[in-house]
């Protein structure tokens, strides 16, 4: 952030009615954390109208909010790294990253080093002063594809009102097991998994959460699928894929069973078995440029492993196929 702060004014829609002030402006402004967002609050930083309100102070539709952003700190625990990236853009306020499966892009317990974010870093020493090195949104470690980056503050802040705003559209493709009929749309509410931590889990009590489907190809025991995300909670197609008994192959957390056909030749047993990461890349992406306004679409193809994975499904099909020919 150049200069020493910056003034962002926000209007509280209906969905977050009655949300904690605090709540609603995480939700509002995902690039900055819940504890920053708190401090800015109880340091006066933050105005509901013409009040200074607590953080668990709820808010009402319509409410216009002003935050004053006081200029982060840099991300020195954060060091940058030497690591080569695959740009699908860039310019001087964006980067779009096709990031490979295996890659972490948060540093974390377990992983201090080697993530996107040293990458970023390493690539772009600016990104520095930006909240989380400018990511906007998350892949998995082991999910592959499309991922957004923003250069600087105004970038990051319009960026990520249209995440919030549902305006930036993410398509992923998928390969799950079991032999879908027909495409979609999966709405369960998601939360935290009360049992397991680390897993998520489809609850009443959980955030809205809404996936919509569709079949490209069928095989004897798969689907391949295109996946439109309408929200973006944490292991959002893999746990509603597993919900709707459609698991994704490879999946380590929510899936379980290869789906292996009856019969099924050397060639795929092998490739199921060693397709280590659940089948799920981010394929297209879709969002305003934030200075021009133009419409900006991107497109990344299937990386090696699922290109096999679904060549090795396809070769099944022809030959369950011909010997059912060869038997009439």
């Amino acid at each position: 952030m150049t200069p020493e702060f910056q003034v962002i004014e926000l209007k509280i829609p209906p969905e977050l009615a009655g949300e904690r002030l605090d709540s609603a402006l995480a939700r509002l402004m995902p690039q900055h954390s819940r504890t920053r967002i708190k401090g800015w609050i109880e340091g006066g930083a933050v105005m509901v109208g013409r009040r200074r309100l607590k953080p668990r102070d709820p808010v009402e539709a319509g409410a216009q909010v002003r935050v004053q952003l006081t200029a982060d700190e840099p991300a020195s625990q954060v060091l940058p790294e030497t690591i080569e990236l695959q740009l699908a853009y860039e310019d001087k306020d964006v980067l779009v990253i096709d990031k490979p499966a295996g890659l972490v892009v948060h540093p974390g317990a377990g992983n201090p080093r080697h993530t996107l974010q040293n990458a970023l870093l390493g690539l772009d020493p600016s990104l520095a002063a930006l909240p989380r090195a400018g990511l906007i949104h998350r892949l998995d470690k082991d999910t592959s594809g499309l991922l957004v980056v923003a250069r600087t503050a105004e970038a990051q802040t319009a960026l990520a009102r249209q995440l919030m705003a549902r305006t930036m559209s993410r398509n992923y493709q998928a390969v799950c097991v079991g032999v879908m009929t027909g495409g979609g749309t999966i709405d369960a509410p998601i939360g935290r998994n009360r049992s397991d931590r680390l897993r998520m889990a489809v609850r009443e009590s959980g955030r809205p959460a809404v996936t919509h489907y569709r079949i490209i190809e069928r095989f004897r025991a798969h689907s391949y699928l295109s996946v439109q995300l309408e929200t973006g909670r944490t292991h959002q197609i893999r746990l509603h894929l597993s919900h709707l008994k459609y698991p994704i192959v490879g999946d380590p957390v929510y899936g379980g069973r290869f789906g292996q056909p009856r019969g099924a030749g050397e060639e795929l047993v092998n490739t199921l078995r060693a397709f280590k990461r659940q089948a799920l890349h981010a394929a297209q992406l879709g969002f305003d440029h934030p200075r021009s306004g133009k419409r900006v679409g991107l497109v990344s193809k299937v990386p090696e492993d699922f290109r096999k994975l679904l060549q090795a499904l396809r070769n099944d099909s022809r030959a369950a196929l011909a010997e059912a020919e060869r038997e009439r």
